[in-house]
């Protein structure tokens, strides 16, 4: 009994959805003195839309006070390499 048991949980483990890692690539600003930058931010399963990563991004760039002005896509880890170079030091920074 116990085997299948064990079966039954392993099965189940299985049969899950596979967690996809969800990022965004963003504009934001700092003023006084003026600052542009763009970046890419990793998010949670739970904001892979544009409007939850464009709340969760806004959240993160204003703690570190920088004003989110747009999302530009929201993409998976296949567009990451692409985009590395373009956010420099931003690159999954926040």
């Amino acid at each position: 009994m116990p085997r299948i048991l064990a079966l039954a949980a392993t099965l189940a483990l299985l049969a899950l959805p596979a967690q996809a890692a969800c990022y965004a690539d963003y504009k934001a600003k700092q003023d006084n003195p003026l600052r542009l930058a763009y970046g890419v931010i990793e998010l949670p399963d739970t904001a892979c839309t544009p409007a939850a990563a464009q709340a969760e991004a806004a959240r993160r760039l204003a703690a570190q006070g920088w004003t989110l002005l747009n999302i530009v896509s929201v993409f998976g880890p296949e567009g990451l390499e692409g985009r590395k170079a373009n956010a420099g030091a931003h690159f999954l920074r926040y």
